[in-house]
């Protein structure tokens, strides 16, 4: 029996870029021109990927040379084989349960799950003009885009290819931009109330130890 074609299959290129741009979207509701950036951002790691995923594989055709030298029994244009870290690793079995595409999915699903936390958290303090300091913002400023880049990271765990590997560390540099443009103008909206979260609440990674409730109090957090 013939094998099913890897790539070249532009049909679920578009579909699955569709599909999870909409996801994410449905997830961050971007309303300034601040939030289209980091979301047009996103959307063209997604495409890249998907891709490279069931369209051109360029990373296999750049490495094959190398990986047919290194794993020669390897079919490297068979799809499972684009796992490349289950490969690389000598996963046998089907790479969709190996243990790199297992802590991929974690990573998506709670890098989707901060960025909807954090909207909603977000949403309700815009629209009675206070400060989000409550939610996913209890323990870091900007828990939306730590989640693009844990849903980012947990893709490269799962198909990592040339291009998005390029393109992670641009645009984890343009959220930080992002969030230290946005901190200037929420600064300059609330002034000291701001300036105190900012004291005790960290930027994007979350503090290991346990919050002293002193500061919660300041924040007019119980």
């Amino acid at each position: 029996m013939q094998e099913p074609q890897a790539y070249g299959l532009w049909s679920l290129v578009i579909l699955n870029s569709v599909l999870f741009i909409f996801f994410a979207f449905s997830f961050f509701k971007p309303n300034t021109a601040r939030d289209w950036r980091s979301f047009g951002a996103f959307s063209a790691f997604l495409v890249a990927l998907f891709t490279e995923m069931y369209g051109f594989p360029l990373t296999i055709y750049v490495l094959s040379g190398w990986l047919q030298s290194r794993y020669p029994g390897v079919d490297w244009f068979s799809h499972d084989a684009g796992h490349l870290l289950e490969t690389l690793f000598g996963w046998k079995a089907n790479p969709h349960f190996g243990p790199f595409h297992i802590i991929s999915a974690l990573f998506i699903g709670g890098g989707f799950w901060l960025i909807s936390a954090a909207w909603r958290v977000l949403y309700n303090a815009q629209r009675t003009g206070e400060l989000a300091t409550t939610g996913p913002y209890r323990s870091v400023r900007h828990p939306q885009y730590a989640g693009f880049v844990l849903v980012m990271f947990g893709f490269l765990l799962e198909w990592p290819t040339i291009l998005t590997l390029a393109m992670f560390p641009v645009l984890v540099f343009m959220y930080w931009r992002l969030a230290r443009s946005e901190e200037k103008d929420t600064l300059a909206a609330f002034g000291e109330p701001y300036a105190a979260y900012t004291r005790v609440t960290p930027a994007f990674l979350p503090k290991l130890t346990r919050r002293d409730r002193g500061a919660d109090t300041a924040l007019g957090r119980s």
